[in-house]
């Protein structure tokens, strides 16, 4: 995986004014939308699409829908401003994109920027738009309290490879693709609780395949 993306970041900028201007709507619009689903997309994109220097948040996962949906506007990954479509989502953080650049590259990168750079030019827009749709399960939303009762259930994602949940006493886990890398962990829960759509925080990048 070596695809070069040099554009990529003057392209999220783009995309970033388009979306600021769509959020500018009237008043009465903004009314209505209040009474209308949220999506996950809405939810990442709640600051304002930038990077910052928190680690725990998900700028990152923002900025790779962001550029996948500018590069490829039919791709599957939309599902996720899709407002009624069910879905659960496994969301990285900022932090575990660092440590996949880091794991990937050999160098860990110093700020959320050059992670997001790095893997674009480690990976491609087609490998991100892979990783992404791993993270998502489509058709239900899954909230903390079935996850916790669902110990080695099988999970198919929208890449079409499935994860596999591992219930223990201290952490719930998500077994990927990947033999090598440590399993990712939930660390945050029901992110947009009572929408269709549902994210769990996680402390690694899901991988569809072992890297």
């Amino acid at each position: 995986m070596n695809i070069s993306l040099r554009g990529l970041t003057a392209a999220i900028a783009t995309s970033a004014v388009a979306v600021t201007g769509a959020l500018a709507a009237a008043p009465a619009t903004q009314a209505a939308d209040r009474d209308r689903p949220t999506s996950l997309a809405q939810v990442l994109a709640a600051d304002g699409h930038r990077f910052d220097k928190k680690w725990g948040d998900l700028d990152i996962l923002d900025a790779a829908v962001m550029a996948v949906l500018d590069a490829k506007p039919d791709s599957p990954v939309g599902i996720l401003a899709k407002r009624r479509a069910k879905l659960t989502a496994f969301l990285p953080t900022d932090r575990a994109f660092r440590q996949l650049a880091e794991d990937l590259t050999g160098s860990a990168p110093r700020t959320e920027k050059a992670t997001f750079n790095a893997l674009a030019e480690a990976a491609g827009i087609d490998v991100i738009e892979t990783v992404l749709l791993y993270h998502v399960v489509p058709g239900a939303t899954i909230n903390s309290a079935k996850v916790a009762k669902s110990d080695g259930a099988e999970l198919t994602t929208a890449q079409g490879g499935t994860v596999t949940v591992n219930v223990t006493k201290k952490f719930i886990a998500l077994v990927d693709a990947d033999p090598d890398l440590r399993n990712p962990r939930v660390i945050k829960v029901d992110v947009n609780k009572g929408n269709p759509q549902i994210g769990h925080v996680i402390d690694r990048v899901l991988l569809p395949l072992d890297v």
